[in-house]
């Protein structure tokens, strides 16, 4: 079953690196409620919690259930063949 898992991980250690945590010393719940503090913490993280939670309402989706959740943070090596190949005449 898909989990996020990946994305969580990831998004856990953003806001551990992130000033307001690392620097400034506050607590992450602190950094996360507080609108003032919430500006110390990266774009990146924003958008991994906004991930977060997509990959998270995915998981409750039926639709989704049968397709696999995209960005579940699994990391697959796609391939992309060469196809130049095929148009040799």
């Amino acid at each position: 079953m898909p989990s996020c898992d990946g994305i969580r991980d990831e998004y856990i250690e953003c806001l551990l690196r992130s000033e307001c945590v690392f620097i400034k010393r506050h607590s992450v719940e602190e950094c996360v409620k507080n609108k003032d503090l919430a500006t110390l913490i990266p774009e990146r993280c924003h958008m991994l919690r906004q991930s977060l939670f997509e990959c998270k309402r995915g998981l409750l989706d039926m639709r989704k259930r049968m397709r696999g959740v995209p960005n579940s943070g699994l990391h697959r090596n796609e391939h992309v063949e060469d196809s130049s190949k095929w148009n040799e005449e």
